[in-house]
């Protein structure tokens, strides 16, 4: 689940790497470190340093590029501080210098005395803060933990729902063992990106590519079966719902009628599977993966179908007229 406090030394000690770098160091007083951010949007602070703080947006992380940098300068050059000054009267989580500039030692007192951590980075103020916005977006993005197995089944991210011993961990481990990938077991830890886009991994970072069978134990799915047949994350596209066959409900037969499941706002296509001895479930999985992978490409297998019995059924009607017409004739 997502912390429920981060901070500016959190950020600081993220550890990205490549094209994920934020190339973050402390350039000031380090007391304000454990000052909290509470939102992924940044602010660059032009307007608040000419003096103008209506609606300034102080809850959010301060960006200073070269045009605020100058200005600052600028400022400081011309000895008119107060606007600095009531900057920094407002609790900001921490301000950021791009390119490797450093600010100047007034404005550096003033933030040491308001105990707000000043911060730079290498990068071009564009790249920083689609970084950053990236990064955080994520680290705020609302999260949910659901009790089931999330497998990549020919590319698409499947979710396995269903009640304890339902057989949900066999299912997935007949699918491993026909080339599928694992994401995680037991416990997977959704979170849904840009409101839009569910993306599970295991809740559990160290234990996440185990898995628990019953009758077996604990085991280690890329120990057994290689690290081709596990992945760290991967997007939630369908659901597919393990139940006990109950004989007193109807199972869609046809499947023109879509049923969804709700998952942090986002609707995600739901196949219920009812499970009874003799039926190859896996087997099912990968078919419903593939189908579910024809709909996305535009073709839905179960309304051409619809549209084959309604042709059909015309083409019956349109030849039992011209019989009956021949007929009275």
């Amino acid at each position: 689940m997502a912390k429920s406090k981060f901070t500016v030394l959190d950020l600081i000690d993220l550890d990205f790497k490549e094209h994920n770098s934020l190339n973050l160091i402390s350039i000031g007083d380090r007391k304000g470190l454990s000052r909290e951010i509470v939102n992924s949007e940044l602010n660059r602070p032009g307007l608040a340093l000419s003096g103008f703080f209506d609606s300034f947006a102080y809850q959010r992380i301060q960006i200073f590029g070269c045009g605020e940098y100058a200005y600052l300068e600028k400022l400081i050059r011309e000895e008119k501080l107060e606007s600095i000054q009531q900057l920094f009267s407002y609790s900001i989580p921490c301000c950021i210098f791009t390119h490797t500039l450093t600010p100047n030692s007034d404005f550096m007192a003033t933030a040491e005395k308001a105990r707000c951590p000043i911060l730079q980075t290498d990068l071009s103020t564009a790249e920083f803060s689609a970084r950053l916005i990236r990064i955080l977006s994520n680290i705020f993005s609302p999260r949910k933990g659901i009790h089931g197995v999330l497998m990549e089944v020919y590319g698409l991210g499947v979710l396995i729902v269903g009640e304890s011993g339902v057989g949900k961990s066999e299912a997935a481990l007949e699918l491993i063992k026909h080339g599928h990938r694992l994401v995680a077991d037991d416990m997977v830890d959704i979170q849904c990106i840009n409101g839009n886009l569910l993306l599970g991994a295991g809740a559990n970072k160290i234990i996440g590519h185990h898995m628990e069978i019953r009758g077996l134990g604990i085991i280690n799915i890329t120990h057994l079966f290689g690290i081709g047949s596990v992945r760290d994350q991967k997007q939630v596209q369908l659901v597919i719902q393990l139940e006990e066959e109950k004989p007193d409900k109807t199972y869609d037969r046809l499947g023109i009628e879509r049923k969804y499941m709700e998952l942090l706002g986002v609707s995600v296509p739901k196949i219920e599977i009812a499970v009874k001895p003799g039926r190859n479930v896996p087997v099912i999985v990968e078919t419903a993966a593939m189908n579910e992978r024809l709909r996305r490409m535009g073709y839905d297998a179960a309304k051409e179908f619809n549209q084959n019995i309604m042709k059909w059924q015309e083409m019956s009607y349109s030849d039992q007229f011209v019989f009956f017409g021949e007929d009275i004739i």
